[in-house]
């Protein structure tokens, strides 16, 4: 009998036993092609660097606290991600996950206007169907109704404007552009509603991840966003915790919609599973603001700066950079994509076939021509999890794609390394559980 604590205590679950490139292997010897861990396994599960480069740092120094000390690996880490960072980013604050990272970013944002003499700010605004974490702060700007509803007596207020959805939300007639532009325009008014004075930050993620699926934003929404924060003096936040590092194609994912933030938050690709490390990254604007007042960010973690995680990351981000791999990503992700066209672009019950990159979603409905989703009591998602599971696929399908309750989606993300073959593997396996269950 099991003394671990499962994330469903009704499952029973085989155990992981080996790892080798794209495929986890169970007890069993059963092999299963690795398309849906949370977007972290971007390198694949064996990689020799990474690997040897956790295991010189144990040798060396496992633990330092940053409350005295610094480390080799953290300082290199930060020097390389900063070397690739997008606009005037500058500092990188590290933490052990995606959850940590967007908690630190919305306690920095905060503290940045009380050191600037601003402390009316403390309003935040996210986005309806986003995801940024399950720590309480976290979940309180997500959108996610599903994740949210049980602790919502416990989360922070705060606002909520639309996705930037365009299959399901922009309405026939309208142009992408103009749809995006209406879209992005939910957060002026939003500012206004509550006065600019109040406000202190905007997150959002710029591919939506497990809560939509891989959606993509349309061209000019977040340079429009860019130019509302900078008119109100508001702080961009982007969670780039599933979508960045390679995934969607660039090492940072805004680097695809031309803007840069002012925090922003990656993790999972940036360990890719070998160690659990996230960062919060600033620009030098917001670094200054504490340096030259208190000099203190009120926030901090235990293994914040861990030296082994930082020496994995470097490994990882090193392979990333040098071998230009968020460029084959973005090559494989678009034979991904006529793959997934030519399997299930007729599909009478798959009604969008979106992302970038290798970061794929399919959204399942009802009724293709009405777009209308499935019954959630069909659980729909659940059933092609199982099945895909069973003839060793692991994806990521999820339901509640529409409000939290409605719609159904199935959100991939191979490793960078995934060859063709294996992208024929990958829709073969996921046609025999589509087929299986609607």
């Amino acid at each position: 009998m099991s003394h671990v604590f499962p994330r469903h205590t009704k499952a029973q679950l085989p155990t992981a036993v080996e790892g080798d490139g794209c495929y986890l292997i169970d007890g069993q010897g059963k092999r299963y092609l690795d398309c849906g861990d949370a977007a972290v396994s971007c390198l694949g599960h064996s990689n020799p660097q990474v690997i040897r480069a956790v295991q010189e740092q144990v040798q060396k120094i496992a633990f330092a606290h940053t409350g005295f000390m610094t480390s080799e690996p953290a300082e290199a880490l930060a020097d390389l991600l900063i070397k690739h960072a997008p606009g005037s980013l500058d500092r990188v604050y590290f933490v052990s996950g995606g959850s940590e990272a967007t908690e630190a970013a919305i306690k920095l944002a905060r503290q940045y206007f009380l050191e600037i003499g601003q402390p009316d700010r403390s309003r935040v605004i996210a986005r309806r169907q986003s995801y940024h974490g399950n720590t309480l702060g976290a979940l309180s700007a997500g959108g996610n109704a599903w994740r949210r509803a049980q602790f919502a007596p416990m989360l922070i207020e705060m606002s909520h404007i639309a996705p930037c959805y365009e299959y399901a939300e922009k309405p026939d007639g309208e142009s992408s552009f103009d749809y995006g532009q209406r879209a992005a325009n939910e957060l002026e008014a939003e500012i206004l509603r509550l006065g600019p004075e109040t406000v202190m930050a905007f997150i959002a993620e710029p591919v939506v991840g497990a809560t939509l699926g891989a959606v993509p934003a349309v061209d000019g929404y977040f340079r429009r966003i860019r130019e509302i924060c900078d008119q109100y003096g508001v702080l961009l936040i982007l969670d780039e915790v599933m979508c960045g590092m390679g995934r969607t194609g660039h090492l940072f994912a805004c680097n695809h919609d031309g803007v840069a933030p002012d925090i922003l938050c990656i993790a999972k690709g940036l360990g890719a599973g070998y160690q659990p490390i996230g960062a919060t990254l600033c620009t030098d604007q917001i670094y200054n603001a504490i340096r030259n007042g208190s000099g203190f960010f009120q926030h901090g973690h235990t293994y914040v700066g861990h030296p082994v995680a930082t020496a994995a990351a470097l490994a990882v981000v090193t392979e990333l950079t040098s071998r230009d791999l968020p460029a084959r990503a973005r090559e494989m992700g678009g034979i991904l994509q006529a793959r997934l066209e030519v399997a299930f672009g007729q599909h009478p019950n798959v009604g969008d076939i979106r992302g970038r990159g290798l970061f794929r979603g399919i959204e399942l409905v009802a009724d293709r021509g009405t777009k209308t989703p499935f019954d959630p009591a069909l659980g729909v998602a659940g059933k092609i999890k199982k099945a895909a599971f069973e003839a060793g696929l692991i994806c990521y399908p999820m339901s509640g794609t529409r409000d939290g309750k409605n719609g159904d989606h199935i959100l991939l993300a191979p490793p960078f390394i995934i060859e063709e073959a294996q992208l024929d593997e990958l829709v073969e396996k996921l046609s025999r559980a589509v087929c299986q269950i609607i």
